[in-house]
């Protein structure tokens, strides 16, 4: 009887032993472990994928003939099943920019192939992230070559996609729009809220795309995934984690950090915390002395004083810290429900705005400001989110998203000279819910249909404080009408139909609503009115098709409709927007609405070339724009003790961009490779008193990239050239034209902004699998730069080091 037990026992054992069959996923040059690999069988509704160790069991999918491991940013490998062997068998993938293989989410929400999507969409993937060592997420954007970033300060960065910017491009976070009702059309600095470090990849949606977000993305939407928690792949618990240390030369960076997963069957958890410090920004030496900062504002005994720069080329009073955490849990109940939930906050330090400490308006060689800065930005979400995937008659997968959002901004400021220090204070509590499910009738057709519920409620305040007595003013004019409300709500449906294995339809159709209460305080601001109420709807769509002529060529055609429905920012706010301009609230708005269209390609030639090429356009209707207004048939009033011209947010006739989108990619073999990528565009909108057309103010200059790459096992080298071209006076538009200081001047004093180049080298060395170290030189040549829009001048050369641990 213990003879059968054991044999018994000992069979099962070796049942046991057969049944699991796991494969490791390895990086071919770092040599390190991809998690995240999806690893499946054509034909088969079977999947897995690897956990954070890089390994996953691939036993589900025995009897299959072949298994197909795929990731982004890496050539797809085939082998046989019977390649498997009982113990762990490890497959290398070789990082890629030639594929066509790659699955995106901003599509439409959920997991699609990116050669069924009429639409270009740029990813930025963990690995090249790590390479690059952006110090911010706005940087992160910026070094794909196809986002333009504007900086008023260090510690800041606009995104301008396709000539829209601020509140015309969508921000979203794990599913959760990050836009909120104070979202500025001047220029923003929330997507540095966003942790660099703390993201497995993140995709940009050029392009209207109301349909799926709604209010807002006109210009494109920017879709941000943040390290999801691992589960084990086998009974195991699983302990792994990450770290890195990193300092850059040109602001005596000093950036921190580490995160951890602890993977269960059912349960995992991560946990992620970054910590930033920049001292004052060195610019370069060759170019524009006009962008050296020569004299500094400082208080001496109570007394403001411009002080000699000993280094002009040090950006005294442009330094901040930043820090990050995350923590994210996820808990499958069963195998097909699945719960999520996510803790995110950021907070800065005290933000130098550069652009209006160097100010002159008047040319009188004084500062206007002794002191300009923004309070801590900080930015918390709670969000939870619910998976169901087995299919039925309403749904195959089903996913609801519900967030909380808590965001506070200030400002700081102080004339030269004056003793008394403004403060402004503005919140931002917002709660949301998404619903998205997706239903596939046959192989040919499948719907996706949700809804959306946004509420924001802000907060305003402001007074002035004695800077030495500490003595506080009694209230003064708020930024935002106090207590203000913004609330829309949507639904959606498209649909994905395959008329052949060669042609694709994709169409869709969404109807949102928002609705606006405002009360203003006319005891501290002469308001005509006393209250604002606006409730208005937006029907959107859009259609789109591919063609796909051959395996690894495609043609994609689409149309689409948007709109941006005013915020509170829009009809509620005053603010000084330069010297001797105020602008005032105008609870009149109607919302904008854009309607464009884009014709692409994307063609793979062997295994050594990858054409993008895409045209678009877009028009603007109703668009928004600060123009000259009237109080009560005043043209101009007496603003913080300076008469001041009145503006306000209006709608103008309309706007338009056009322009092309390129990049091309090579592989030459032996681990060489080139990317390129070439942005072009043209945009103009109607003066709302002459009805002509002046150059739109987020129309970039020609830019782009090259680089040139060499990888090998455990090296990895990247030379490129960033360069931007030439924006002239006449090219500007009517609000840059106003002599804000951000600009050098022509042979006829007007302001423009120079062409320029940089070129940059970048390398990374993998000890080990667990060890890495990166290192660079950007701006080799020293230039100095500033590129168009931004209000601070570009780091000089930088060296970048980096070291990167595993366990």
């Amino acid at each position: 009887m213990k003879k059968k037990l054991f044999l018994w026992l000992f069979a099962l054992a070796v049942g046991i032993t057969v049944q699991a069959q796991i494969v490791t996923v390895i990086d071919h040059t770092t040599r390190q472990t991809i998690p995240g690999v999806i690893i499946y069988s054509k034909g088969s509704t079977v999947s897995v994928v690897t956990d954070a160790k890089g390994q996953a069991d691939v036993s589900p999918l025995k009897g299959v003939d072949s298994l197909y491991i795929r990731q982004f940013g890496y050539t797809e490998v085939v082998i046989a099943f019977s390649a498997i062997g009982g113990d762990t068998t490890t497959i290398e993938l070789t990082g890629s920019d030639i594929s066509m293989n790659e699955v995106v989410i901003s599509a439409n929400r959920w997991e699609t192939d990116q050669m069924e999507t009429p639409y270009r969409i740029e990813k930025i993937n963990l690995r090249e992230a790590q390479f690059q060592s952006p110090q911010t997420t706005a940087d992160l954007l910026g070094s794909g070559g196809n986002v333009y970033v504007q900086k008023s300060q260090l510690g800041g960065g606009s995104p301008m996609i396709r000539g829209f910017a601020t509140n015309r491009v969508m921000i979203v976070v794990d599913g959760v729009r990050m836009n909120n009702a104070i979202f500025r059309a001047g220029n923003l600095q929330n997507v540095i809220s966003l942790d660099a470090g703390g993201f497995e990849s993140a995709e940009i949606l050029f392009g209207p795309g109301a349909v799926m977000y709604g209010s807002d993305a006109i210009g494109g939407v920017m879709d941000f995934h943040t390290l999801q928690p691992k589960f084990s792949a086998g009974v195991k618990p699983t302990f792994t984690g990450s770290g890195f240390g990193r300092f850059s030369s040109a602001n005596l960076e000093k950036t921190g950090h580490v995160d951890f997963n602890i993977g269960l069957q059912r349960w995992a958890f991560i946990t992620s915390f970054t910590y930033s410090g920049y001292d004052d920004l060195r610019a370069g030496s060759v170019g524009e002395s006009y962008y050296l900062r020569p004299y500094y504002q400082q208080s001496f005994n109570g007394v403001d004083s411009m002080v000699a720069n000993s280094d002009p080329s040090v950006l005294v009073h442009s330094g901040y810290k930043q820090m990050n955490a995350m923590q994210k849990i996820r808990f499958k109940p069963s195998e097909h429900l699945e719960f999520d939930y996510g803790f995110h906050y950021s907070a800065t330090s005290n933000i130098p705005r550069y652009d209006r400490l160097v100010l002159d308006a008047n040319n009188d060689s004084v500062f206007d400001n002794a002191e300009w800065y923004y309070g801590p930005q900080t930015w918390m979400m709670n969000r939870l989110g619910i998976t169901h995937s087995k299919a039925n008659k309403m749904y195959d997968h089903f996913r609801v998203v519900i967030a909380q959002q808590s965001y506070e901004e200030s400002r700081h400021d102080r004339r030269f000279g004056s003793k008394k220090l403004r403060h402004q204070t503005e919140g931002v509590a917002i709660i949301s819910a998404n619903l998205d499910l997706d239903k596939k009738y046959g192989e040919k057709t499948t719907f996706y249909y949700g809804a959306e519920y946004v509420y924001n409620r802000i907060t305003s305040e402001a007074f002035r404080e004695h800077i030495e007595t500490g003595v506080v003013d009694p209230p003064i004019n708020t930024r935002y009408p106090d207590g203000s409300t913004w609330m829309a709500l949507g639904a959606y449906v498209s649909v994905k139909h395959k008329v052949s294995e060669k042609f694709l339809v994709n169409t869709g159709v969404r109807y949102s609503h928002f609705l606006i209460e405002a009360d203003f305080d006319t005891t501290l601001f002469p308001y005509p009115y006393t209250h604002a109420s606006l409730s208005k709807g937006a029907l959107n769509g859009s259609i789109g098709f591919v063609y796909s002529p051959m395996k690894n060529w495609t043609i994609y055609v689409n149309g689409s409709t948007g709109f941006r429905a005013p915020n509170i920012d829009d009809i509620g706010k005053v603010f000084e927007s330069e010297a001797g301009s105020i602008v005032v609230p105008n609870p009149n708005l109607e919302p904008e609405y854009a309607m464009g269209g884009e014709i692409g390609t994307s063609v793979v030639a062997g295994n050594f070339m990858k054409l993008d090429v895409s045209t678009y356009y877009t028009q603007l209707n109703n668009a928004f724009a600060r123009r000259n207004f009237q109080i009560d048939g005043q043209d101009s009033i007496l603003y913080d003790g300076q008469m001041s011209q009145v503006q306000a947010i209006q709608n103008i006739a309309k706007a338009y961009v056009f322009g092309i989108q390129a990049e091309v990619n090579f592989y030459f073999g032996h681990g060489i490779g080139m990317r390129n990528t070439f942005n072009w565009m043209k945009g103009e909108e109607q003066s709302g008193d002459s009805l002509l057309y002046y150059p739109l103010s987020h129309a970039t200059p020609v830019y782009g990239s090259s680089h040139l790459t060499y990888e090998r096992k455990k090296l990895k080298l990247d030379f490129y050239v960033l360069y931007n071209g030439k924006m002239d006076y006449s090219d500007f538009a009517l609000s840059e034209r106003i002599d804000n200081g951000a600009y050098v001047k022509d042979e006829s004093g007007l302001p423009f902004t120079p062409s320029w180049y940089t070129l940059n080298f970048k390398a990374g060395y993998y000890i080990s699998k667990n060890l890495s170290v990166n290192a660079g030189l950007e701006n080799i040549t020293d230039q100095l730069y500033r590129p168009y829009g931004s209000g601070i001048t570009s780091p000089g050369r930088n060296f970048i080091v980096a070291l990167h641990g595993r366990f």
